[in-house]
């Protein structure tokens, strides 16, 4: 017996250990200690001068993170009003692979370190990011004691930085359109325009350069496209923004009065486009949440500032009720729509009934005050007193230009205020979902059903992968649609040509109110799955010695897989296994993503899944090998064995989709028998980027005709250079150059 308590003892050590290893760097209840060790002894003035200049260059140190070193990182300040040359305690964002390429420290490559200014209670920042991690892809955050040169700095809130491995991480992929939207000269007067996504700077995508930051290699007319959209075809925003994450975004900002943000001076957000073609609004830097900052909400009653009193009561709607004095499309415009206005009150209802009206706020706050307590009182830099520290989190504190409420202070009363807000309330209930049948396979209808009492209207959303937008369709209670007798209260709708996946949620109002199931919807969805026997998706093409031929979204020439569907339904890849290794079926596991009927998908096999969720975590080798698709309960869905292949040539099906394989030209994501209809000539005009995305440019002018895969005529022009081509699907197309009697071969990825 003793024997045995010895062993589960430890065992359970074992498990607490590897529990520790493997918790994120993010963790909130870790308190981090980080350690800068600067090359040069005017360290502090050469920050300044970089800051001053305002150039973003780095100054070189080494770093100790919780007893890890790493060599030559580089240091600069971060931020705006937080950093002054006549503060001892600035922001810092450290980059560890400034000099060695690849350095990080358990996959975080470069640390936001801010420093607590305009916070008096230290938790502002890292309990909102907290809360929105329920509702929207956000950053993390915890706290970590910093050091310099040995000497205590001071507590700093550690956050997640907004780049493309947080990208990665939430969308799977890292290489689309992507902005920071803070200008580069904040305007403060009245009507100051800043990165507030109005169109009054013109038709030109460049003209917005000073308010948008670009930090992909492309974006600007797909900015510019959303602009356009969000301005002049609101009804037209839904295929250009996530509607739903943006309300989430405004919810979070005018719940918790966080108006240094797009609320606020139109800033401190990013936006990415993800797989869907949508743009998602990012929220960043929360240090002054809470209502520490109180200068404006663009509206005509609180444009010059507003005191607590005025924050506790903030009209959620006042860009719909109130003129806007600086313009506000991104509110006022998704306002118009009477079912927005309730959606977006229907997800502030869940934010204060989640972590409001039952206090959990509170105890989450104090628990973080209570984590960091010692080290607010050796921090001898701070902009506070520790009796302003413990007196904050409940009550105001008098800062230079206003008092700071205290959180509870604020919240208590805000959410009192919101309780009462019409719309808040008088909402449908929803319940007893059922999908049917239970069974089901690819291609099949799918009736959903629900009881839903005191309900006008019913909507559900469905998707098949999460690189398709969710769709909406109503639900009917007219005894026509599954859903027993007419006006019984019992709704339904059915997805027709279903795929194996299915994610979906429901959407019900009335003349009152709003509501969703579930109700952090779409963020989070209900699931429905089937699995895919043999032959649902065949392996349809590769190529294990891409040299010239075609390369990935970071410009490299790597090994790819082609899949295949082969049914006149959409499928989705989840719950799907590729292998090289026959003892290992599940050696990788495909993301969600969906297959269009007679559609392709590309997986490259190049051993890097930094780059994105379809880079598989194996290579293929020249001298051939066998791969296998299973699914998750081992059934092979196809299997093939490979022989050496030469440079760029591809071995493929053929016919497509279902005959045997040959060495053939490659047809990237397209259909294997029109490599022999068309192929690629030499040609005196460089056509670039190709493959390409948003746009595709060529040297000289010329008369063009552009066709697909399937040889339909899809654009012509004459006297231009330039096709603008993000609304084109992934695939091959052929670029007919009249003038020089040429065809090329394009390549659209996403």
């Amino acid at each position: 017996m003793l024997k045995k308590f010895f062993i589960l003892l430890v065992l359970a050590v074992l498990v607490q250990f590897a529990g520790f290893a493997q918790s994120s760097f993010y963790a909130v209840d870790s308190l981090r200690e980080i350690r800068i060790y600067f090359y040069a002894t005017d360290w502090d003035h050469q920050l300044d001068s970089l800051y001053v200049q305002g150039d973003n260059e780095r100054i070189l140190a080494d770093l100790i993170i919780d007893g890890s070193s790493y060599d030559s990182v580089g240091v600069r300040y971060k931020g705006f009003s937080s950093v002054s040359v006549n503060r001892i305690k600035n922001p810092f964002n450290i980059k560890l692979d400034y000099i060695i390429d690849g350095q990080d420290h358990d996959g975080v490559d470069k640390l936001k370190l801010s420093n607590v200014i305009q916070d008096p209670s230290f938790v502002r920042e890292v309990l909102t990011y907290e809360i929105a991690a329920d509702y929207l892809p956000s950053a993390k955050a915890n706290f970590a004691n910093v050091y310099v040169n040995d000497t205590l700095w001071g507590l700093y809130t550690n956050v997640q930085a907004v780049n493309k491995g947080f990208l990665n991480d939430h969308f799977g992929n890292k290489y689309n359109p992507f902005f920071k939207c803070n200008p580069e000269n904040l305007n403060v007067s009245p009507g100051g325009e800043n990165s507030n996504l109005s169109n009054v700077h013109g038709s030109d995508s460049l003209d917005y350069e000073p308010y948008y930051a670009l930090k992909s290699d492309y974006g600007w007319e797909a900015l510019y496209y959303l602009i356009d959209t969000l301005n002049n075809y609101t009804d037209s925003i839904n295929k250009v923004l996530n509607v739903d994450r943006t309300l989430w975004m405004h919810a979070l900002n005018y719940t918790l009065i966080n108006f240094d943000s797009y609320i606020g001076y139109g800033q401190n957000y990013y936006l990415y486009k993800d797989k869907t073609g949508q743009f998602n609004p990012l929220l960043w830097d929360l240090n002054m949440s809470f209502g520490s900052f109180r200068l404006t909400d663009a509206s005509s009653i609180y444009f010059n500032g507003f005191d607590i009193a005025q924050a506790q009561n903030m009209d959620p709607l006042m860009h719909h009720t109130q003129i806007s004095v600086s313009p506000r499309p991104l509110l006022r415009n998704l306002f118009l729509s009477e079912r927005n206005r309730k959606m977006y009150l229907a997800h502030i209802r869940t934010i204060v009934q989640e972590h409001f009206a039952n206090q959990s706020y509170a105890v989450r706050g104090q628990y973080f005050q209570n984590l960091i307590d010692v080290s607010v009182q050796s921090d001898t830099n701070k902009f506070y007193s520790y009796a302003d520290f413990i007196t904050n989190l409940n009550n105001p504190v008098t800062l230079v230009t206003a008092d700071c409420p205290g959180i509870t202070q604020l919240m208590d009363d805000r959410t009192t205020y919101l309780s009462s807000y019409t719309g808040f309330s008088g909402e449908p209930t929803i319940s007893n979902i059922v999908t049917s049948p239970q069974n089901f396979v690819v291609g099949d209808d799918i009736w959903v059903t629900a009881d839903i009492a005191d309900a006008t209207a019913a909507i559900l959303g469905y998707r098949f992968g999460n690189n398709m937008a969710f769709k909406k369709m109503e639900m009917f209670d007219d005894g026509n649609h599954n859903d027993g007798l007419a006006n019984d209260g019992v709704f339904g709708a059915v997805i027709p040509n279903s795929a194996n996946v299915i994610d979906y949620y429901l959407y019900a109002d009335n003349d009152s109110a709003g509501v969703f199931s579930p109700v952090r919807a779409a963020y989070e969805f209900y699931t429905i799955q089937s699995q895919l026997q043999n032959g649902a998706v065949v392996i349809n093409e590769i190529m294990s010695n891409n040299v010239t031929s075609v390369t990935d979204a970071s410009g490299k020439f790597e090994d790819w897989i082609e899949l295949y569907n082969p049914s006149n339904s959409p499928i989705s890849t989840a719950g799907l296994f590729l292998t090289d290794t026959a003892g290992i079926l599940h050696k990788w596991e495909l993301p969600n993503q969906t297959i269009p009927a007679n559609g392709y998908a590309i997986i490259w096999a190049d051993e890097d899944g930094g780059q994105g969720d379809m880079h598989a975590n194996f290579k293929l080798s020249n001298l051939g090998e066998q791969l296998i698709l299973t699914n998750s309960d081992s059934i092979v869905i196809d299997s093939i064995t490979y022989l050496v292949q030469a440079d760029d040539i591809a071995f493929a099906r053929s016919p497509n989709g279902s005959g045997p394989f040959i060495m053939q030209s490659p047809t990237f994501n397209a259909n294997n028998d029109f490599v022999n209809a068309i192929e690629d000539k030499q040609t005196l005009t460089n056509i670039y980027p190709n493959p390409f995305s948003d746009f595709i440019k060529w040297e000289n002018m010329e008369r063009v005709e552009v066709r697909n895969v399937l040889g339909e005529l899809i654009y012509t022009a004459e006297n231009t250079n330039r096709i603008a081509t993000s609304s084109w699907r992934s695939g091959i197309y052929f670029i007919d150059l009249k003038d020089k009697n040429q065809t090329i071969k394009v390549i659209k990825i996403q």
